[in-house]
């Protein structure tokens, strides 16, 4: 290489989510892998519907609470299941318990002020 030619510089990697503190998992990491899973009738995800009532982490164990639309939602297990199996697809999760809850019923009250808004509730 002569004086005049420069080095190419190495590209510069993308940066990656700083890990939790521990390697334990985070409420935000939960609430991420959940923004995935979507009700397919009203193809919104369930953290903005509301659906889901609490997250409760603990190391790199989650607890899920959440509801559906109605208790006869033909799309319940389907909704459950992917949600589940979104968790689990986690980096370092631990165990993944998903509990249906339906107190309080649901309402689109409960749907995230935006989306409502969006909706046009």
């Amino acid at each position: 290489m002569s004086d005049s030619e420069t080095p190419t510089p190495a590209p510069t990697p993308a940066p990656t989510p700083a890990p939790a503190p521990s390697g334990s998992i985070t409420e935000d990491q939960v609430k991420l892998a959940l923004r995935r899973v979507k009700d397919p009738e009203l193809n919104l995800n369930i953290l903005d519907l509301g659906l889901i009532y609490g997250i409760a982490v603990e190391g790199n164990d989650v607890k899920i609470d959440m509801s559906l639309t109605s208790p006869g939602c033909p799309s319940g297990p389907e909704i459950m299941t992917d949600a589940e199996n979104q968790l689990k697809a986690m980096e370092g999760i631990g165990t993944v318990s998903m509990n249906l809850v339906w107190s309080p019923p649901w309402t689109p009250d409960r749907i995230e002020p935006r989306v409502r808004a969006y909706l046009g509730f």
